[in-house]
This record gives structure tokens, sequence and C-alpha cells, in this order.
């Protein structure tokens, strides 16, 4: 039977890959499914043991010891035992021998921001072979180095491998996909300075509505009958992210930390803070150089995030999991007669074995040391996740990229058949041209782009794993109490008056928020942040399911609905 939640989009519980807490033991060995249930039986030897050795296995510390084995053993097993993920990218490599469609950033180029072939091969050759001396070896024409390519290659012992989640392949540089997810990005760009909640009445955000609706189904984003609507512009089509205001309440919410208390006003940029939208300025971006600095660029006034260039800056200089951690304190922190103390107080997960115990609390487990450790711990395993997805598969390039593309096709002809002729006759292009004089992408970071490749996004993958814990942690359906919106000059809050606003879509709207936040600074593109997003969430199913077995409390799962509106219980 399905069931309906924020959007009205169908649900239909299933368990995580078939694999209940009880079918998990059974598949493991008779000690780890004993240490699991919490008896204390002896432990069967393996049969190469001495005598002397089943002798000491009556001892609980090797007993112990045993039980911990078998269950680490069948936990690879199982991750062994699944069907092995196939990477493909999108061609873009092969297809061009110049590797337009490729992330070159930091390597040597010639005056259209083109890779020399010798640089490039030196990077192939170093992903290619895993050799950390080829990585020392590849070709930089700058100071500004490449940002971790061996970091997909490292283990994690729990949980899926960095290589068992696979993603669909990016959209290819020629395809109509790949140009709707362009001009998005030049609107992004052109809007940046627009208040979120004013969407409904600006002009420029209605000619980006339309623009968007040429491409019909090749453009991905949230669409309403079929339409892209000021209330959908920029927004993902997950469960809740169009459900009150753009911004997440997560974002704006006072931050109880301890016996301090976060307001969120932050230090953000001033209006029309754009960079390498000089030529010259850009190929020395790609060539590895930082021709543009932040000086000057900075609103005195802290205020709280409005518009999409707060939120870009936001996602600029965040700690990884900080918007998670943020919304983890929030929902764990009881409300307080102090106004300088409370959170909502929102209850923990229906599958918490201590909700409603009669004599005891989680702390240890299931409770918010477990909670917090976990929420950071699913960070650095995304990471990985993703950087494999970057280096070792894709090497998609980068927006900043893409804008010179656009740009040298306008005024040198240089790529006929290349750039989709959609894009290249969005009124947006246009208008960047007026407004800077070339048609490069303008950028919200002075140094553009990060030196690593696009597709998958670190953030959005991190977003996903860390949203995906916070939901199994807590009661997704709670409605937040007296929500938020800021006033039109960011320096105070009042109250949002609207639909219900449940921790399930603002969780989900936070994570998009992130992701989406990469993309209205000109660094990612929609599908990095959609296919991330999903990744991360798979990367954290599989950890909270290689977790359930080792409880010694009896725990039916954590149950949560995934980004596309599924039930599953883990």
């Amino acid at each position: 039977m399905s069931t309906h939640h924020d959007d009205g989009l169908a649900t239909t519980p299933k368990d995580s890959n078939d694999l209940s807490r009880r079918s998990f033991l059974g598949g493991l060995g008779g000690a780890a499914a004993v240490a699991a249930s919490g008896l204390a039986v002896a432990t069967p030897a393996p049969a190469a043991e001495s005598a002397s050795a089943l002798e000491a296995a009556a001892s609980p510390g090797v007993q112990r010891r045993h039980q911990a084995w078998r269950m680490r053993k069948d936990a690879a097993d199982f991750h062994k035992n699944q069907p092995a993920a196939v990477h493909r990218n999108n061609g873009d490599e092969a297809r061009y021998p110049s590797r337009i469609g490729n992330y070159s950033k930091g390597l040597p180029h010639n005056s259209f921001g083109e890779v020399e072939p010798a640089a490039y091969d030196s990077l192939l050759r170093a992903v290619n072979s895993s050799r950390p001396e080829d990585f020392d070896d590849i070709v930089l024409a700058g100071t500004n180095k490449l940002t971790s390519p061996q970091g997909g290659l490292a283990f994690d012992l729990e949980g899926a491998d960095a290589h068992e989640i696979a993603v669909p392949p990016a959209p290819a540089l020629a395809s109509v996909e790949e140009a709707s997810e362009g001009v998005e990005l030049y609107w992004m760009a052109l809007l940046r300075d627009v208040s979120f909640l004013d969407y409904a009445t600006n002009a420029d955000v209605a000619a980006a509505c339309a623009d968007l609706n040429r491409f019909g189904a090749d453009f991905r984003g949230l669409k309403v009958d079929g339409k892209v609507v000021p209330d959908s512009l920029f927004r993902d089509p997950v469960v809740g992210t169009r459900t009150g205001p753009y911004i997440s309440q997560f974002f704006w919410l006072n931050t109880p930390f301890g016996v301090e208390y976060v307001e969120r006003r932050m230090r953000t940029l001033l209006p029309e803070t754009d960079h390498l939208t000089s030529y010259d300025n850009w190929l020395a971006a790609q060539n590895g150089h930082f021709p543009e600095s932040s000086a000057g660029d900075f609103d005195p006034v802290r205020r709280y995030v409005r518009n999409g260039r707060d939120l870009a800056q936001w996602v600029h200089v965040d700690v990884l999991f900080q918007a998670y951690f943020n919304a983890c304190l929030i929902l764990g922190t009881p409300p307080s007669s102090d106004p300088l103390s409370g959170g909502i107080g929102c209850p923990v997960n229906v599958g918490n074995p201590y909700r409603g115990n009669p004599t005891q609390i989680g702390f240890t487990t299931f409770g918010p040391p477990h909670f917090k450790a976990l929420l950071c711990e699913v960070a650095s395993r995304a990471l990985k996740v993703t950087w494999h997805k970057k280096w070792q598969v894709n090497r998609r390039l980068r927006p900043e990229a893409w804008g010179g593309r656009v740009h040298n096709q306008l005024a040198h002809g240089r790529y006929p058949g290349v750039i989709h002729q959609k894009q290249l006759d969005s009124p947006a292009v246009a208008e960047t041209f007026d407004r800077h004089g070339s048609w490069l992408l303008p950028i919200a970071f002075p140094e553009g782009s990060p030196t690593h490749p696009s597709y998958t996004a670190g953030h959005a993958t991190v977003a996903g794993a860390c949203v995906t814990i916070v939901k199994a942690l807590f009661d997704e359906s709670f409605v937040i109490p007296n929500p938020v919106v800021p006033t039109a000059d960011g320096l105070a809050l009042e109250p949002y008056v609207g639909p219900p606003l449940t921790v399930r879509g603002e969780l989900n709207k936070l994570a998009s928020n992130v992701a989406t936040g990469r993309n209205i600074a000109g660094v990612h593109w929609r599908s990095d942040a959609m296919e991330s997003l999903r990744a991360g969430e798979a990367l954290a199913i599989s950890i909270l399911r290689d977790q359930r077995a080792c409880y010694n409390e009896p725990f039916g799962g954590f149950t949560f609905t995934k980004f596309d509106g599924t039930t599953v219980t883990v």
C-alpha cells in the first residue's frame, strides 16, 4: 500500500536491500548472531585452531574477539557478494581529442583555454595507473595544485566501498540536457541578487522560466504540470522542496551549541561581486593562477540567507557537514524558556529502541553522542565515493570551462555543432554579455571552481549522506514549530505563514540548498547535484545497514523517506 508525503509523491515501504536486522544476523556466523543478540554462549572456533586455542576460547576475551571477527568477516562477505558496480562516463574524453569536454583546470592551456595534450596525458597516466609517483608527475602550469586526485583510491572498512556505488554518466557536452543545465547556470548567475522570497513577482525570474521551458523534458528541474514556474525555479524534484520558502528552516533557525548559542546571520557578499568575466582572468585561472581577489567584496553587515549570492557564499567556506550538524543540534535540543538556549525538541525516530523505554535512555548507543558521531562519520566516506567518480571515472569539465566554450564559439566560431544552439540563443547569455562584456559564465568565487573535476559533487554527496543520517535519527514527520523567514534586508527573522513544514521536507530542502548553492555559485551542474545526493544517500544507507547488526538492543531498524519518495527500513 502506498502512502503520500509533502509534495504528493507516492512512497512504498521497503527494507534496505531486503536486509533486515534478523536476516543479516541469519547470514552471519553463529558467533556474530549471538553477539548481536546479547546472548552469552560459547563461540565455535575455526576448524584449523589448535586444542589449546579451543581451550582458551572459553575465556570471555577470546570469545568476544571471535565474535567481533566473525561479524566483521561476514559484513565484508556481504559487500563482496554484491553485484559489481559498472562505472561509465559520457564518452566526451574519447569523442574530443582536444579534451574540450573534460576537466583540465590547473594544467597548461592554449589561448582558447584548451588543455595541452601532453599535460592531459600525464593526468590520464596517473589516474589509470594509480601509482603515487605518476600523480607527482602531472604537468601543471601555475601554483594552484590539484585537489586530492588519489582520494577516491582510499578504502573504508565499513559501509560500501567507494567503488561499490555507481552513478549514471553525466550529460554529454553536445547534448540538449547539457545545454539546458548551462542555460540554468547563466540564469542562476544573473539572479544571484534577487531574494528568493521575491521570485513570484520578478520579471527576470519569469524570463528564466520561459527560457528553461524551451527545453521541455530535457531540463530535469522541478516542474509544475510539466512547466518551470517561479516557485519551482532552481528547486530539485525531491519531496518537500517546493513546500514553503526556497531556503530550509535549518539555515535560518538559531542553533543551540551546548552552553553557547549560534545566531545564523552570516558574513555575506555585496551585490554584483562576480568573478572571471574578463577573458584574460578566466584564462589565467584555467592555467592555475589566482588573478582575482575577494578584497572589498564583503558586506559590512551580517545578514540571514536571502538570495543566491548569500547561499553561494555560505557553501564557499562551510565546514563540510556543518549544515547537518546544525540541524541535528536544532532538532535534538528541547525548547527552553530562555530564548537563547533552546531547539525544537524533535522526537527521535520511531525505530529508536529507547523511545518510550521505561528504565533507560540512549547515550553511547541511540543517544546524542552516537547521533553526532554518526552524522560526521559519513562525511569523509561520502567524499571518497565522489572523489572516485571525479578523477577515476568522469573527469567532467566545470561550468567555468563550459562558459569559455560558449564564449569562444560566439566570439570565434571555435566549436561548431558542439555547443547546442539552444544554449547560444538563450537571452541569459546575451544579458551576461551586456553586463560584463563577455559571454563567460560569471563565477561567485574569486578563484573560480575548485581544482577537481565536476561530476560528482563533494558538497552534494556529503549532503545526501548526512541528511539521510539525520532522517534516520529523528521523526521526519514532525512539524517544525514557529517557522521563520528573514526580513527583506536580512537583518531579522519574522514568522512564516504558509503550509506546515515537516522535518522530512526541510531536511531534503537543506540538502538541495547546499547542493544547488554550489550550482548558483557557478561551480557545479544540476546533474552533479542530483546524482550526488543519491550517491550520498546510498552510502549512508550502507553504513546504517552494516551497523544494524552490531547493537545489543532489540532493534527493528530506522524507517525514513528517501529522496525519491520511497520509504526504507535500515
